[in-house]
């Protein structure tokens, strides 16, 4: 993490913007799934493979981004290359008998994988902005990918309609989560100009009938 207040920022707005626009993508998305009357098993792939490479590359951004320890931004960078790994998988057609069962494994995974990234990465760093919404949305992210993974599905609508639930579920807790980061990055930004622009204290009559003094006896000289 670079020691440049300036950089830090960007970086942080970064992190923020990021978390911000993918929830909503991912709300958006959740919808546009649930709102669909019969989805194909290769619409519903295809759809999927998006959030799943879309995740991924924010992923990847944030392990570049993170002020956090070598370990985490590790964590983070091999969730995101998993996740755009699953994402171009879940383009695939694997035959119309396993095309469900396989889709539901590549989504249910890489929402745990994302989760437990986030949440590590938010344990890990004391300072993170906006930790306890990062902790939450990870939490949910690893419960949504568990039961994806566990749900017994037999049609293509039923895992569009659990996935879509859950996307709009952790779309909306991620963009709470970046509100929470902008909060707390604008908090920190304005202690720091506060440090650097301290407060002048203003003069008592004492100091006033001092200085009042002072100018007489230069301008009448001493006597």
């Amino acid at each position: 993490m670079s020691d440049n207040p300036l950089h830090t920022s960007k970086q942080m707005q970064g992190i923020w913007t990021s978390a911000i626009l993918s929830g909503l993508f991912a709300v958006v998305l959740g919808v546009v799934i649930l709102a669909w009357p019969a989805p194909s098993v290769n619409a519903a792939a295809v759809l999927l493979g998006v959030y799943l490479v879309a995740s991924g590359v924010a992923l990847v951004f944030l392990a570049f981004s993170l002020p956090a320890s070598a370990g985490s931004r590790f964590l983070t960078f091999i969730s995101g290359v998993a996740s755009v790994a699953l994402g171009i998988l879940a383009f695939r057609h694997f035959g119309q008998g396993y095309a469900v069962l396989l889709l539901a494994i590549w989504v249910g995974v890489g929402f745990i994988f994302r989760g437990v990234s986030v949440t590590a990465s938010a344990i890990a760093v004391p300072e993170f902005p906006g930790r306890g919404w990062a902790i939450f949305f990870g939490v949910i992210g690893i419960i949504a990918g568990f039961v994806v993974l566990a749900y017994p599905f037999d049609s293509i609508e039923t895992l569009a309609l659990v996935v879509g639930a859950c996307l709009i579920i952790l779309g909306e807790v991620e963009v709470g989560s970046g509100v929470g980061m902008r909060r707390d990055v604008k908090k920190a930004e304005s202690s720091v100009t506060s440090a650097d622009c301290p407060v002048r204290v203003a003069p008592t009559t004492t100091d006033k009938s001092a200085a009042l003094q002072s100018q007489w006896v230069r301008a009448v000289g001493p006597r």
